[in-house]
């Protein structure tokens, strides 16, 4: 049985995100902001299905996010590479507690084993998660062969970007809580497929 959750909502149901939704800014322009983000998120939450749909999130340290598509080392004999063989579809999350900032991507996922790929990205902590087997293959190296790469390419990302300081944005929420009036301290910017390959593709010529 459905239920119709959108009965008798008013004209503007949602006038928060109309207030802080921003659609005039350029691709460049929202590309710039998302990396100011990106800066400061050192971990990221990747987001799978399983068979049975369920979604399964766990955090992942970003090793990558040159050209917007973002890589992560991974083991590829973990749960999660069997999800994305099975369903490419994912979403990566990132959020900076320190201003509210928040990221979250649409996209699909490959999985690439490629050593020189991996070698790019690898980092010596890396190797705590891989035990070393004394067999000298499964060495918790860069060579080693459960060593692969997650890269997500996305078809759309939206963040939120704070425009206004702690103080402000306090201030503003006390403001509305007794106006009745919204307000928005900062701003919902989207990055649509178009736009990334845009950008992408001047980077490139």
């Amino acid at each position: 049985m459905s239920t119709q959750v959108h009965q008798n909502l008013p004209e503007n149901p949602d006038p928060y995100t109309e207030k802080a939704s921003n659609n005039d800014l350029n691709p460049q322009q929202k590309i710039d902001g998302l990396k100011e983000i990106l800066k400061v998120t050192t971990y990221g939450m990747l987001t799978t299905r399983n068979a049975q749909g369920h979604l399964h999130s766990r955090a992942m340290a970003l090793g990558s996010h040159a050209s917007l598509h973002f890589s992560f080392l991974t083991n590829l004999a973990s749960h999660k590479v069997e999800e994305l063989n099975a369903d490419s579809n994912v979403n990566v999350s990132f959020f900076d507690p320190s201003t509210t900032n928040w990221v979250s991507v649409a996209g699909t996922a490959k999985i690439v084993s490629d050593k020189e790929v991996v070698k790019k990205l690898w980092h010596p902590s890396v190797a705590a998660y891989f035990d070393d087997k004394k067999d000298g293959v499964h060495t918790g190296s860069a060579d080693d062969p459960r060593v692969g790469v997650i890269e997500v390419t996305p078809d759309e990302i939206q963040y939120w970007y704070v425009t206004k300081g702690k103080v402000s944005r306090a201030v503003g929420a006390a403001a509305g809580a007794v106006t009745g009036h919204t307000t928005a301290p900062g701003e919902l910017r989207l990055i649509t497929r178009e736009e990334i390959q845009l950008v992408e593709g001047l980077h490139k010529a």
